[in-house]
C-alpha cells in the first residue's frame, strides 16, 4: 500500500509547478474562506472589469486609442451603475414591499382552489391539513418578512457598509480596467521563473472564465429584458420585479429557473385567476425560458464551457454549502477553474 502511494505521489506531485500550483490553490481557498464577505466587492469589481476589458479590446480593434476606449467603455458602465441605483432600484424595492404586503392575499386565494383537493382525494386530504400548511407558510413569511424589512438603529452599519461598497465598486473598477497589466506584472514578480503549468492553467481559465462572465452577462440582460417586455406587454403587476429576478435567476443554472418561476406563477394566479389571460402569460414565459435554453445558451456560449449539468448541480451545492449565496454565484467558475486544473494536470512526473 505504501509503495503504491508513494508512486502515485512521484507521479502527480514531483513536479515543482505542480507544487506551486496546490500552495496557490489552497492559499485562494483560504482567503476565500475566512474573508469571502469581504472581499466579495473586490471580487465583484474583478469581475465587471473583466467584461468591461473585453469590450475596450473590441473598440481598440477599431483604431480607437485604449484611453478612449477605456473611458467609454467606464463611463457607459458608470452610467448604467449609476441608473440602477437611482432608478431601477426604487422601482424594484417598491414593488417588492408592495408584493410582501400582498403575498398573504395571493396564499388565501389559493387556498381556495386547494380546497377542492380534499373533494377529489378525501382518503389523503383534509381541509384541515391544507389550513395546517397555510398557517404554517404564512407564520414563516411573516418572519422572514420582519427579518428583511426591519431596518433599525441594529442594522445601520450594515447599511452604511452597503453605501460604501457601492462607492468602492466603480473606483475598484476603473483602476483594475486601467491598471489591469501593471497589477499582473507585480503579482507575477513573486512567483519563480519556471511557471509553465501555472501558465498553461491560467490561459485556460482566462479563455473559460472569460467565455463564462460575457456569456451570462448578455444572458441576464437578454433574458431580463425578453422578460420584462413579455410581463409588459401582457400588463402583468410587479413586471420590472419579476423580469429583475428571471434575469438574475439565470446566474444559477436549473435551480435559479424552478424558484424563479414559483413567484411568477403565484403573481399571474392572484391577478387572473384560471383565465386565459393566466394561460398566455404563462406560455409567452414558458417560451422565453425555452429560448434561453434551447437557442441563447448555445448561441453565448458555443460549447465553450464545457461541463456536465451533474457538475453543475454538485459544484453549487458544494460551494454554496462553503461559502453560502456567494458561493452559489461563483460555483460555475469555481468549477471551470478546477476543471482547467485537472485538464492541465501533468499525468507523469517530470524532473524538476
Amino acid at each position: 500500500m505504501l509503495t503504491v502511494m508513494k508512486g502515485w505521489g512521484q507521479r502527480y506531485f514531483s513536479n515543482p509547478q505542480v507544487v506551486l500550483l496546490l500552495i496557490l490553490l489552497a492559499g485562494g481557498l483560504v482567503l476565500v474562506l475566512s474573508m469571502g464577505n469581504v472581499l466579495a466587492p473586490v471580487i465583484a469589481s474583478i469581475v465587471i472589469a473583466y467584461l468591461l476589458q473585453w469590450i475596450a479590446n473590441f473598440l481598440i480593434s477599431c483604431k480607437i486609442p485604449r484611453l478612449a476606449a477605456m473611458l467609454v467603455v467606464y463611463g457607459a458602465f458608470l452610467g448604467i451603475f449609476l441608473s440602477a441605483i437611482f432608478i431601477l432600484w426604487p422601482i424594484f424595492w417598491d414593488q417588492l414591499l408592495r408584493l410582501f404586503e400582498e403575498f398573504p392575499s395571493m396564499v388565501t386565494s389559493f387556498q381556495h382552489y386547494l380546497y377542492l383537493l380534499p373533494e377529489k382525494f378525501p382518503e389523503y386530504l383534509t381541509k384541515e391539513t391544507i389550513d395546517g400548511w397555510v398557517a404554517s407558510f404564512l407564520t414563516q413569511l411573516k418572519t422572514s418578512g420582519k427579518t428583511l424589512f426591519a431596518v433599525s438603529l441594529s442594522s445601520l452599519p450594515s447599511v452604511l457598509a452597503v453605501i460604501v461598497y457601492l462607492v468602492l465598486v466603480p473606483i475598484m473598477v476603473f483602476f483594475f480596467l486601467k491598471d489591469y497589466r501593471k497589477i499582473i506584472h507585480w503579482f507575477a514578480q513573486y512567483l519563480p521563473q519556471d511557471r509553465q503549468l501555472l501558465s498553461v492553467v491560467g490561459k485556460e481559465v482566462h479563455k473559460q472564465i472569460g467565455n463564462y462572465i460575457r456569456g451570462k452577462g448578455a444572458e441576464v440582460i437578454i433574458v431580463g429584458l425578453s422578460t420584462y417586455l413579455v410581463f409588459y406587454l401582457c400588463n402583468m403587476r410587479y413586471a420590472t420585479l419579476l423580469a429583475v429576478l428571471v434575469g438574475i435567476s439565470v446566474l444559477i443554472p436549473y435551480i435559479g429557473a424552478v424558484v424563479v418561476t414559483i413567484p411568477v406563477i403565484l403573481v399571474a394566479f392572484f391577478q387572473w385567476g384560471f383565465e386565459q389571460q393566466f394561460i398566455y402569460t404563462l406560455i409567452a414565459y414558458g417560451i422565453v425560458q425555452t429560448l434561453d435554453g434551447a437557442v441563447l445558451v448555445p448561441l453565448l456560449f458555443s460549447g465553450a464551457v464545457n461541463l456536465h449539468p451533474l457538475a453543475i448541480i454538485v459544484a453549487i451545492l458544494v460551494f454554496g454549502g462553503w461559502w453560502g449565496f456567494w458561493g452559489v454565484f461563483f460555483a460555475i467558475p469555481l468549477a471551470i477553474l478546477i476543471k482547467a486544473i485537472l485538464e492541465s494536470w501533468p499525468h507523469t512526473a517530470t524532473a524538476p
